[in-house]
């Protein structure tokens, strides 16, 4: 056996041409351009490569983007006051402040701030209520963006029994909760493993789609992994590597090719869950534009 590789690139250029016409749609029909205010704090690498690639991708599918850069010893009031500004900006239907945020802000404070109407990471208390009782939310990126994945691949959630591996309130935990729901993405038995989890291979050969989460090179390996099971891999790590131009490569949370062997489907890294999540960031963008008229 050798597993199906979910190319996450296609799927997110898929939903992302479903997402442009609709933005066309908007702007024909209503005159609404959606807006999104992307807010970097600081000048850390990795955030500012990120926030580069979500204003691409805005303007690949026809939104507006707005770009707010603050200095690294910003006050915590400074933000604040340009969120509440972007909470009354009609341009803006989307508001993302790029985590982490330097130690001498309040990260909770900060997303308390953002109206929920406009909170397109789903992070807001609101959101997070409304998605665990079945409300319409926004709901989180990525763990949308893997719902995506699976029900594009034709893997099936009803009935299934998922093993979370990673409990996080980004993915694990959001997660959980989408595939338990009565929906034709969820409806599934979900176990969600954990650093205090005892004998994780029990759990991880019980499961028929293993969703690993959890931040470490090689948690998921071949022993662990039934025959046939369906595999996402939701983890980005750096390793070190001379032979790469940069010194190091990414690699997931899953041993990627051991696992293939023995797995239905399976996601890579780069190149699988990664795409999605801006993908999905455009989604609730749009979803914010549509509801705001």
């Amino acid at each position: 056996m050798s597993a199906i590789i979910i190319d996450g690139k296609q799927v997110a250029a898929d939903i992302r041409a479903e997402l442009k016409a609709k933005v066309e749609k908007l702007k024909a029909t209503a005159g609404v351009t959606p807006g999104l205010a992307v807010v970097l704090v600081g000048d850390d690498p990795a955030s500012k490569s990120y926030v580069t690639a979500k204003e691409k991708a805005c303007a690949e599918i026809g939104l507006f983007s707005d770009d707010n850069r603050l200095p690294a010893d910003c006050s915590q009031e400074s933000l604040l006051q340009l969120i509440d500004r972007l909470n009354h900006d009609p341009r803006i239907h989307g508001i993302l402040v790029q985590l982490p945020l330097p130690k001498h802000i309040d990260e909770t404070q900060v997303i308390m701030a953002i109206d929920p109407a406009k909170d397109v990471d789903g992070f807001h208390p609101v959101n997070v209520g409304r998605m665990v009782i079945g409300e319409k939310a926004f709901l989180p990126c990525t763990p949308h963006g893997v719902l995506q994945l699976l029900q594009r691949s034709g893997i099936k959630t009803a009935g299934a029994h998922a093993v979370i591996v990673g409990r996080s309130n980004i993915v694990g935990k959001p997660l959980a909760n989408l595939l338990l729901q009565k929906t034709a993405a969820g409806n599934a038995t979900v176990t969600v493993c954990h650093t205090g989890t005892r004998d994780l291979v029990h759990f991880t050969r019980q499961a028929d789609i293993v969703i690993a989460a959890a931040g470490r090179p090689n948690t998921i390996t071949a022993d662990m992994i039934r025959p046939g099971a369906a595999v996402i891999d939701v983890g980005v790590n750096r390793v070190e590597d001379p032979q790469a131009p940069r010194g190091y490569r990414l690699v997931g949370d899953v041993d990627f090719e051991a696992v293939r062997a023995k797995a239905s489907f399976l996601t890579p890294v780069p190149g699988g869950v990664g795409p999605m999540t801006i993908t999905m960031l455009l989604h609730n963008t749009v979803q914010a534009a549509s509801e705001a008229r």
